[in-house]
């Protein structure tokens, strides 16, 4: 009695124990897939006609074009603002497709510039905020720099400038601690199209677009006339309305 009572309850176990497995299958074959997610449009970067980066939705309804300087505060100012919720609420969306345009102001501003686009439109986005992120570091190096320092920028080829001006300002350290060896450092500040697709784009605002300051923002072609992100935030409300 002893030893069939053992046999007995092990199969009931065994038993249980298959039931339950094969209703853990079936829970598990009759949950529902997770959707997939949605894409985020800020991940598709293209290179526009003048050599500026456009970021999200090429079909969105909403064209924003910011021309920006990486020595002006005020844009300083407004990427700090403006960059996680016109991201989140707008390019990942597929709501608004905004085109990056440098309106370059003085020598420290184009070797920013030509830094920023190491890597090409993918690694842009990241360089870009980076270095807004770094700007105040940047402009006291260049308050604090000695006169000496100064002549030696406007000296030599524009690479050989923009070299002494990433060094003395910090540039030089900000792009390495991101991953940027010296040599492709010294690639991009020497690319002889990117300083010409970044001093067209800057003549374009300038001549073409009658930019007289930055940063100056386009909504749909025409001219916003704000700059702060609350406002620049409403304009583009409105014109997703209006879409």
């Amino acid at each position: 009695m002893v030893a069939y009572s053992f046999r007995t309850a092990f199969a009931r176990r065994a038993a249980l124990g298959a039931l339950g497995s094969a209703a853990l299958l079936l829970c598990t074959a009759a949950a529902p897939a997770k959707p997939a997610a949605a894409p985020r449009w800020s991940s598709t970067v293209s290179t526009t006609a003048i050599g500026a980066y456009s970021v999200g939705n090429p079909d969105a309804k909403v064209k924003l074009i910011e021309y920006f300087s990486y020595t002006c505060h005020v844009c300083g100012d407004f990427a700090k603002a403006a960059a996680v919720p016109l991201k989140t609420l707008y390019v990942d969306k597929g709501l608004v497709q905004v085109e990056y345009r440098n309106l370059v102001r003085d020598p420290v501003d184009m070797t920013a510039a030509l830094l920023a686009r190491c890597g090409g439109g993918k690694a842009f986005g990241g360089n870009h905020q980076a270095i807004f992120a770094a700007q105040p570091a940047i402009l006291a190096r260049i308050t604090k720099a000695t006169d000496a320092q100064k002549a030696s920028w406007f000296e030599g080829s524009t690479g050989e400038r923009a070299r002494k001006i990433a060094a003395d300002t910090g540039l030089t350290a900000l792009m390495t601690a991101r991953g940027y060896t010296a040599a492709q450092q010294n690639a991009c500040l020497d690319d002889g199209v990117a300083q010409a697709e970044l001093t067209g784009m800057s003549n374009i605002g300038r001549n073409a677009d009658r930019v007289t300051g930055t940063p100056s923002f386009f909504i749909n072609g025409r001219n916003a006339e704000v700059t702060a992100w609350p406002a620049i935030k409403s304009k583009l409300d409105l014109a997703l309305k209006a879409s």
